[in-house]
């Protein structure tokens, strides 16, 4: 299993090393709506078990070397209680990439 890392607080984010994956949730968009109102756009961006999912796919498909752990800087995320809970399986899943992040990645610290 591979480990992700959350870092949830701004200038926390330390070195990487060359084995390491970092993901980026983004904050809201800005694109129309207030901050904290439903959006599928803005929810794409921050779905954290689609973006694993693609990792796994990109080092398959031979698009980017692999990697052993993986950070995750949801710092700009309002919502880091519902990345944890994704990490974790508190979530439902919603397709089966759900169910192979699950197997494939677990939340350390």
């Amino acid at each position: 299993m591979i480990p992700v890392t959350l870092i949830t607080m701004p200038n926390q984010l330390v070195p990487l090393s060359p084995d390491t994956a970092l993901l980026r949730l983004a904050a809201n968009t800005g694109h129309g709506h207030a901050d904290g109102d439903t959006c599928p756009a803005c929810a794409a961006q921050t779905d954290i078990r689609a973006q694993l999912y693609n990792l796994t796919e990109e080092v398959r498909r031979n698009m980017r070397p692999a990697f052993s752990r993986v950070v995750v800087d949801a710092s700009a995320d309002r919502d880091v209680a519902n990345v944890v809970a994704a990490l974790t399986g508190k979530l439902p899943a919603q397709a089966l990439r759900d169910h192979t992040v699950a197997r494939t990645f677990f939340l350390v610290g």
